[in-house]
């Protein structure tokens, strides 16, 4: 469990980061690119992909150059989503794209479903509904069409990773080897577009992108290792994770950011809660 538990206390830390980062004038997308850097450099020592694994021929780089554009646009978005949104509306809105990614595995993968997986779906749509679309107030506008807009891409959008990621599986392709392609891709198209931007390179962002690559990729370690360690109970790391980012994002929010929970958001995050745990047991 410790390493559950670190798990999504690094993913939680990227969102702090991230909203941090805003408001003490750091550029986001300069740190998402330098944290693919870090990331890549750091998949390379940890998980020791077999280069001899990659083809020309064979290798679906099409797939790969794809998730390596969505990645750090995705990740462009959460960070948009902190600022407008907050940072618990965020962390449920990314937790429950495992909605989405249920929901593709049974109309793309033939994936069977039982009660408990409807009743999750069912309840994290609705828990979506809630912490995007809440109740407007005298005293506290509802989120504005912004805000909305980047809540729901950073649902479709790590839904959209995840699908395709068992997609790449699917074909065979190691998962280290994957892993690393795509985090090369996302770096190049990070760099890319910052150079279209003609932004200026600042030292500041370097260092606050490795420690963001440190961060994102010890979250994906840990998470990895947590389902090596316990492979028999593969619903207790899912849950564990779920569960504890979302309730790590809560506290974040509460306490260090000052945010307020409306009703429907308060009803959002225990509909959210409970699909997860309905997911899990489903496993």
């Amino acid at each position: 469990m410790e390493l559950i538990f670190l798990a999504a206390l690094c993913s939680v830390l990227v969102s702090i980061l991230l909203k941090f980062a805003k408001s003490k004038g750091f550029d986001a997308l300069q740190m998402i690119a330098w944290n693919y850097a870090v990331a890549s450099f750091l998949c390379f020592v940890w998980f020791k992909p077999e280069l001899v694994d990659i083809s020309i021929s064979h290798t679906p780089w099409w797939l790969i150059a794809t998730l390596g554009i969505i990645l750090p646009s995705i990740f462009l978005c959460l960070a948009k989503s902190l600022d407008t949104a907050g940072i618990v509306k965020t962390e449920i809105a990314q937790r429950l794209s495992i909605v989405l990614s249920l929901l593709a595995a049974y109309f793309l993968f033939q994936e069977q479903f039982n009660s408990l997986k409807i009743a999750g779906i069912i309840l994290g749509i609705i828990a979506v509904i809630c912490i995007v679309f809440p109740q407007t107030t005298s005293t506290q506008p509802s989120l504005n069409h912004t805000g909305m807009l980047y809540l729901l891409s950073v649902w479709f959008g790590y839904a959209l990773v995840d699908i395709l990621l068992k997609y790449t599986t699917s074909l065979g392709l190691q998962f280290a080897v994957t892993l690393n392609l795509m985090f090369i891709f996302a770096f190049i198209c990070s760099v890319l577009y910052v150079l279209l931007r003609k932004s200026q390179w600042y030292a500041k962002n370097l260092i606050a992108g490795g420690v963001l690559g440190v961060l994102n990729f010890a979250n994906i370690a840990l998470y990895v290792k947590a389902h090596i360690l316990l492979k028999d109970s593969p619903a207790v790391v899912f849950a564990g994770m779920n569960i504890l980012v979302v309730l790590f994002g809560v506290i974040a929010g509460l306490l260090i950011f000052k945010e307020k929970l409306k009703l429907l958001s308060c009803l959002g995050l225990i509909l959210g809660l409970t699909g997860v745990i309905c997911l899990a047991l489903a496993i």
